[in-house]
């Protein structure tokens, strides 16, 4: 298939070639259809995969065969972080140049009075987190009863975060009958079938990537570590590395995330730090050189980086082990994009066991493990983990299900 099968506008077309974009994705392929149908969606694909052109395709298609002739947005896009919100814009915007569509951004971190402003010019598209829409909406100054289609992106991560009474009472302004839309990351859980019964009528479900599927493109390596020490060698040495084009690197927490940025600094290797406590223009200055190649590593924890529009990734680094496989699979999905090929590298010590077994449960195998020259593990332990051969069979067994084996051998 090719975008002119999906009958989208000439202009659409123009703009997506102007873009090299000429075959549409897995998730674009099966959503611009349903989308275009009238009906509600509920679609599953791992970050990478091109869902924001998904949903911003067809609904700049239908504001074009039904033209907005009030002043009021007919949609509303919500997603759980402003860079995210910033980064669904910027897709709006590529591909809507040669349109009449107007887009207004309502996100935290700018002043409510200027986004109010914008507001009162004619809108056709308003883009924003829940917590500020809400605010605009109980003010009065935000009317969202003209709404035709919703959007929720992240659908999963919006949960998380816990937004989803903000945006269940936000939608509780806007008229029965719109065009709903989840887009997640994953499917995985009751939290999110929950979140989507409330909000969706009969909708097509589409799962393009499994929960636990892992990139072909790629390359996964677990790197077991004696202490803090080692890890942080071994980091340096990935780094430093010259196969290491640009680094995301992951940590649980800010406060490692700064000391792990201020130790890099110190080694004079060009590192930059990624969390919630930064001004909105500090986050997008310090976006921008990372993705100019002005900085080479960004350590970053996973608040920070939900959302943000950085490419060519070559290496992803988990510094700490994430705590949940989904969060795993979304940290690894942000190299080996489009037709790149990318790394993804886990530093693990004795404390990073248990979330690494909760991931390798996830993703219903296990992680290859490899050893770096001149930085093998010296403690017995990981020596004999090292030495472990890897296979593709889950080795867990619930405490429940251990007990009727028990039984039957019995």
């Amino acid at each position: 298939m090719i975008f002119d099968d999906l009958m989208l506008d000439d202009r659409l077309l123009l703009e997506l070639k102007h873009l090299k974009f000429e075959t549409p994705t897995a998730i674009q392929e099966a959503a611009i259809p349903v989308i275009l149908e009238g009906k509600d969606v509920l679609a599953g694909a791992a970050t990478g995969t091109g869902k924001t052109a998904a949903f911003v395709l067809p609904t700049l298609q239908q504001l074009i065969d039904e033209p907005n002739k009030n002043r009021q947005p007919k949609v509303l896009m919500l997603a759980p972080t402003r860079e995210l919100a910033f980064q669904i814009q910027h897709v709006v915007n590529q591909l809507s140049k040669k349109l009449n569509i107007n887009t207004v951004i309502i996100t935290g971190g700018f002043s409510p009075a200027k986004q109010v402003e914008f507001l009162q010019k004619t809108c056709d598209i308003v883009i924003g987190t829940p917590g500020r829409l809400l605010n605009l909406v109980s003010d009065e100054t935000l009317d969202l009863s003209d709404i035709d289609l919703v959007i929720i992106d992240e659908a999963d991560r919006m949960l998380d975060m816990g937004l989803g009474p903000d945006v269940l009472a936000l939608l509780a302004t806007i008229a029965d009958g719109f065009q709903a839309c989840l887009f997640s990351a994953t499917l995985a859980g009751s939290g999110v079938e929950i979140f989507a019964e409330e909000l969706l009528s009969e909708a097509e479900i589409i799962q393009i990537d499994a929960a636990n599927q892992k990139s072909d493109q790629v390359s996964q390596a677990v790197y077991f570590a004696d202490n803090k020490e080692h890890k942080q060698a071994l980091l340096q040495a990935f780094v430093t590395d010259e196969s290491c084009q640009s680094a995301l690197v992951f940590c649980n927490k800010k406060e490692r995330a700064d000391e792990i940025t201020q130790w890099l600094q110190s080694r004079n290797i060009s590192a930059q730090v990624m969390h919630g406590d930064f001004s909105q223009a500090i986050r997008r200055d310090k976006t921008r050189k990372f993705r100019m190649g002005q900085i080479k590593v960004m350590v970053a924890t996973d608040v920070a980086a939900r959302g943000l529009d950085l490419t060519n990734i070559s290496h992803v680094i988990n510094y700490d082990m994430p705590f949940k496989g989904d969060i795993y699979i979304h940290r690894i999905g942000r190299t080996g994009r489009a037709d790149q090929v990318g790394t993804a590298i886990n530093l693990v010590e004795h404390h990073d066991i248990k979330n690494l077994e909760r991931i390798e449960f996830h993703l219903n195998s296990k992680l290859p493990i490899a050893k770096l020259k001149g930085f093998e593990p010296k403690s017995k332990a990981n020596k004999a983990k090292s030495k472990k051969k890897t296979d593709n069979k889950p080795r867990y067994v619930s405490k429940k299900n251990r007990s009727l084996i028990e039984n039957k051998s019995g």
